[in-house]
């Protein structure tokens, strides 16, 4: 198989112009060309005043292909294809006996659990949350009517935070096994949208998601696999650095040597008690800060010029970064094109935000979080879980502010750069429900964060003419960009650095950030604890009795 890069077409190419540039391309006959795939199809819009063309990369078979590739020896772009397929590592034996446990069923949980039952391994797996019918309900009485269920939110249930975004399905992480193409691969055969294996940058959106993770949980179930809802793990039994089980909140004691601890970023409990365990934790930096929201017609023009509400282009996306004279990076992150700004707490009386999208993406406004990068030398010290009370108190104060019933402090853009309370909205209206508090948000984050976001966004608005308009809105507050610990693990192994047999992995391990690499890291850690498995089963067989 041969790998053809950077083949651009017109916009609007009929679709059978890309197999003519393909054969064009190559010098060879329509006949030679026996089969072909599109692996990648960008765009690149950054010029502004320049024709806009999809850009390809396609996998294909052709006759002679040693002869065309030996043509093409100094030509970057003409190069023999990788394998993407993905090979399993191990294999159960008949009778195994021992299941491994995975706690926690988002993204990451949810590749793991994938994994280790195609191998055969039968997983166990614990999530404190509920199924995704049932969560979604629970979210939307939050939405709605102001009422918060602890245990299974946007954070917590069936799909993980993940579950209520974008569903993007992209990362930069270093990806040499082709993970990713796995991942994109379960989730097709789950029911998502084919077009996921060849967009620069899918999405699937929340309403498909859902569908979609439904769909893989009975996978799992039919291979052998169990999976538990309303299942919150309280305790850990490790002995001799090992660990050996866990407890449950319903006091019940399940067993397993091998554990994948696949929580999300939002698992503070459990973050405490596998301290108090001596299990190895460290704090790590994160990023606090705002949803802001525009008129989505404001970004498309911005971004795609002539071509805005293009439909093969879709909503426009941006990714801005700024380094403010206080020395803080300013940055966006989780552009939800087309979404709204939900409500995203899992903890009474305090208020936070994240941003989500349908797959259609046509919803009136853009919306992005603007977040100031911190660290826990400088901004939190005080041991591994003090980020975990810096945010606690940060979303209380945003509960206060947005007067104690989970409305959320918010500010015109303009006034908050000029340190005027916002009594009145103008053209931009705030998505977010249950509903916003106008007012002022500097009392919401620490002072620098404060002057280093109000720096940036006059910046942001000379790169996105408009980005600072005085009725845009800002919503606080953004505090879960990421997981503030890491459970440090063995860069070899995969497992905790002084607990053997746990598998940190995700989001919440500090592993992952979003749904993609959380599903590669879901992927990885399977694959270290099934062949640690077999090892250890080989080496009891093979121990004298």
């Amino acid at each position: 198989m041969i790998r053809l890069t950077e083949l651009a077409l017109p916009l609007e190419h009929p679709e059978s112009a890309l197999r003519a540039a393909i054969v064009e391309r190559l010098g060879i006959g329509d006949a030679d060309l026996t089969d072909f795939v599109v692996f990648k199809r960008s765009y690149d819009a950054r010029k502004k005043n320049s024709e806009i063309k999809f850009v390809y990369i396609i996998d294909l078979r052709a006759r002679n292909e040693d002869a065309i590739l030996a043509r093409f020896e100094q030509d970057q772009h003409v190069r023999p294809a990788p394998d993407t397929d993905y090979h399993p590592v191990a294999q159960a034996p008949a009778g195994l006996t021992e299941r491994p446990i995975v706690i926690g069923f988002g993204p990451c949980g949810l590749f793991a659990a994938l994994l280790l039952a195609q191998m055969g391994f039968r997983p166990i797996v614990l999530e404190r949350g509920r199924d995704v019918r049932r969560r979604t309900k629970d979210t939307w009485a939050l939405w709605r009517k102001k009422q918060l269920s602890p245990e299974s939110n946007v954070q917590f249930g069936e799909g993980g935070a993940g579950l209520f975004s974008d569903g993007k399905l992209y990362s930069q992480i270093k990806d040499p096994k082709f993970y990713g193409r796995k991942v994109m691969h379960e989730f097709v055969r789950a029911g998502a949208p084919d077009e996921i294996l060849y967009l620069s940058k899918p999405h699937i959106g929340t309403f498909r998601l859902t569908g979609v993770v439904s769909a893989m949980r009975e996978e799992i179930i039919r291979l052998g696999g169990e999976v538990r809802f309303e299942n919150k793990v309280t305790d850990l039994r490790i002995r001799h650095g090992r660990v050996e089980g866990v407890e449950l909140a319903t006091g019940e004691r399940l067993d397993s040597r091998y554990l994948v601890l696949a929580l999300g970023h939002s698992a503070r409990e459990t973050f405490r008690m596998l301290q108090r365990n001596g299990v190895f934790i460290e704090a790590k930096p994160f990023a606090v800060g705002f949803r802001i929201e525009h008129p989505q017609s404001l970004i498309d023009t911005a971004r795609l010029g002539k071509y805005a509400g293009h439909p093969a282009l879709g909503a426009a996306d941006y990714k801005l970064v700024y380094h403010a004279s206080n020395g803080r990076a300013v940055y966006s992150f989780c552009m939800c094109p087309g979404g709204t700004v939900v409500a995203a707490t899992s903890e009474p009386e305090r208020v936070v935000t994240n941003g989500m999208s349908q797959y259609s993406r046509n919803e009136r406004n853009a919306n992005a979080g603007i977040v100031v990068a911190i660290h826990p030398e400088e901004d939190f010290p005080g041991g591994p879980l003090a980020g975990i009370d810096l945010q606690e108190a940060l979303e209380s104060r945003a509960y206060t502010l947005g007067g104690n019933d989970y409305c959320a402090p918010a500010q015109l853009v303009g006034d908050f750069i000029n340190g005027k309370p916002s009594t009145e909205l103008g053209e931009v209206q705030p998505s977010y429900k249950p509903g916003i508090k106008l007012g002022d948000l500097a009392p919401s984050l620490p002072p620098y964060a404060i002057e280093a976001i109000r720096e940036a966004l006059p910046a942001f608005g000379k790169q996105i003419r408009g980005f600072d308009r005085h009725d845009a809105i800002l919503t606080g507050i953004e505090t879960r960009t990421s997981s503030p610990v890491r459970i440090t693990r063995d860069r070899i192994s995969l497992q905790s650095l002084n607990t053997r047999g746990l598998y940190p992995a995700g989001e919440g391990a500090g592993y992952a950030g979003g749904i993609l690499s959380a599903g590669v890291d879901g992927i990885r850690v399977a694959e270290a604890l099934a062949q640690a498995m077999l090892e250890d089963l080989q080496n009891r067989e093979g121990a004298p009795a």
